[in-house]
């Protein structure tokens, strides 16, 4: 029945904001929590565009680096371990499971994309509770391309045995429904507080508020195109 679901990871299916006790406790500020992933998805585009390629962790441990030398802070080595430790440890937002066990039900088979090492996000899906609702975890560690580059979303095509037609790509971030969109995949977007979708891009056919409303949304277009 219908597209394969192929869902990001961190701030679409976990909770981020998990860790904003620790930004408080070694910035003084949670806002320094946006500060960095920002920084970490900006190199990890840089780090597909203009090389060389460095694994999430690496990348998100130097982003830390940097939050804490734009602030005048000094960043001890058991805070920075901290931090990346909570990253594998996230919860899953409230309504997730639910969701994920509609479409489950439904069957729709249903896999993760994520910039975060395989080790990561097989702890990461484990930790949450999650791993059963997925047929398999994909990383870009395997191409050493990070989304929205389009190989990451090909790579899950070919191997899956489908084309990129046959994926629809579930995020919460505008720039990895661009990029899934552009390799030819179907998308809906979770828009999550603060999450909007890129105003000079074609929108996704599904935009909801959090992911059981995408998920309702979901099953009425795959079962139009059964």
């Amino acid at each position: 029945m219908g597209r394969i679901i192929v869902f990001d990871v961190n701030e679409t299916l976990l909770d981020v904001r998990a860790i904003e006790p620790h930004f408080r406790r070694v910035f003084g500020d949670s806002n320094a929590l946006r500060e960095w992933f920002s920084l970490v998805l900006l190199h990890s585009e840089v780090a597909t565009l203009a090389g060389p390629y460095f694994d999430f962790a690496t990348l998100a441990g130097a982003a830390l680096e940097m939050t804490a030398a734009s602030r005048g802070l000094a960043l001890h080595g058991e805070d920075k371990d901290q931090i990346l430790q909570g990253m594998l440890t996230l919860p899953a937002h409230a309504e997730v499971r639910d969701a994920l066990q509609i479409l489950r039900d439904a069957g729709l088979r249903l896999v993760t994309l994520t910039n975060s090492s395989q080790r990561a996000v097989d702890e990461q899906m484990r930790n949450a509770g999650l791993s059963q609702l997925f047929e398999r975890n994909f990383s870009v560690d395997s191409i050493r391309r990070y989304k929205p580059a389009p190989e990451p979303y090909w790579m899950v095509s070919s191997e899956l045995g489908v084309g990129t037609a046959d994926l629809r790509l579930v995020a919460a971030h505008a720039w990895d429904i661009v990029g899934a969109m552009q390799a030819g995949c179907a998308a809906a977007f979770v828009s999550r507080p603060g999450k909007v979708l890129f105003p000079l891009a074609q929108a996704p056919d599904i935009v909801g508020a959090d992911l059981k409303v995408v998920a309702q949304e979901i099953l009425k277009r795959e079962a139009l195109t059964a």
